[in-house]
């Protein structure tokens, strides 16, 4: 057997909850990978522009366009107001729709609702440019129509977040909110909104327990309305109800940055998995049978080394590509069923 396999079926131990007895995890990285990758830069950006860092991801609801967003070639906006961030694409990587010039700092988290409404997340801030700590409502063509959170100020309130890393708008309309990058610190809740904005309630606080996060990195819906959470920092997903009750939680994912659900599989970017970070895991896509609960594809991370992963974000599009977002690389990346 070689080293790989030998790492991908060792048990990894870790903490399932605070004074839980520890839960053996196998890392399988030894899943087959049913894709090829699309060579080269797949999505270009205007006038010859280099992608920046982006983790941002989605697909319209018809699953025919893709929506990403560019941190202005770098990894942030600040001093880059004249850029467009936000753009759709068709599935050769050509622009259908661009906007969101000079209205972020350091976009972060995407959702596209059942209406094809585009919603943002900017996770720093600051108050003097008054940009930042908010969720943005666009209209597919670009208009803003809905802010959640206060411009440039960090807080935890009813109506401040403190550099929110994702947001999921669900069927009937309401809005749930990773609130909190830091690891430690950090607001480290799930905020709720109705459809107009209204703050309805929230639940978590730093910790490893059961309803407790360190890093509510990413945020998925399945087809029961149960909300899959990627708490990062804790090396797993969390599984709530939509009043925030807790339903089960599982480690086999890696140190998940981002989250979809296309067909009944959960798809996962393990972007920060290491030998230091979350021994025999390696980074990568990970795709679970929500049904079985079994691993059943894994994307290596395309260009391994370096302090973070490639993809942080991902999406899936009605033919069953992948596409992944990236961090390190910066560049938007296909992944096509062979």
């Amino acid at each position: 057997m070689s080293r790989a396999s030998r790492v991908g079926l060792m048990l990894v131990f870790v903490a399932a909850a605070v004074g839980a007895t520890a839960t053996a995890v196998h890392a399988q990285n030894s899943a087959p990978n049913p894709y090829r990758t699309v060579p080269g830069v797949w999505a270009q950006l205007p006038d010859g522009r280099e992608w920046g860092a982006t983790s941002l991801v989605d697909v319209s609801p018809d699953g025919e366009t893709i929506w990403a967003v560019d941190r202005c070639g770098e990894n942030n906006c600040v001093g880059h107001d004249d850029l467009d961030v936000v753009f759709q694409f068709d599935k050769q990587g050509r622009i259908l729709t661009q906007f969101g010039a000079g209205m972020f700092e350091w976009p972060h988290g995407i959702d596209v609702d059942d209406d094809g409404n585009v919603w943002v997340v900017d996770a720093r801030g600051s108050e003097e440019r008054g940009r930042g700590h908010q969720v943005i409502k666009f209209s597919p063509e670009g208009e803003v129509l809905l802010r959640l959170g206060t411009a440039g100020v960090a807080g935890r309130t009813e109506t401040t977040l403190d550099q929110p890393n994702d947001v999921l708008v669900a069927p009937n309309g309401d809005i749930f909110v990773g609130d909190g990058h830091p690891n430690r610190g950090g607001n480290n809740r799930i905020v709720k909104y109705s459809s107009d904005g209204t703050y309805l309630m929230e639940w978590g606080e730093s910790g490893s327990g059961r309803g407790q996060f360190m890093v509510p990195h990413a945020l998925a819906m399945d087809d029961d309305g149960l909300l899959y959470v990627g708490d990062r920092a804790n090396r797993r997903v969390q599984v709530f109800q939509q009043d925030g009750t807790f339903v089960r939680d599982f480690y086999n994912m890696g140190r998940v940055s981002g989250l979809a659900i296309h067909d009944n599989k959960l798809y996962a970017a393990d972007s920060e998995s290491s030998y230091r970070t979350n021994l025999g895991f390696e980074r990568g896509i990970r795709v679970m049978d929500l049904d079985t609960g079994y691993i059943v594809a894994f994307i290596p991370d395309p260009s391994p080394g370096g302090a973070t992963s490639q993809a942080e974000g991902v999406a899936v599009d009605n033919e069953g590509n992948v596409y992944g977002a990236e961090v390190g690389a910066r560049m938007l990346r296909k992944y096509i069923l062979r």
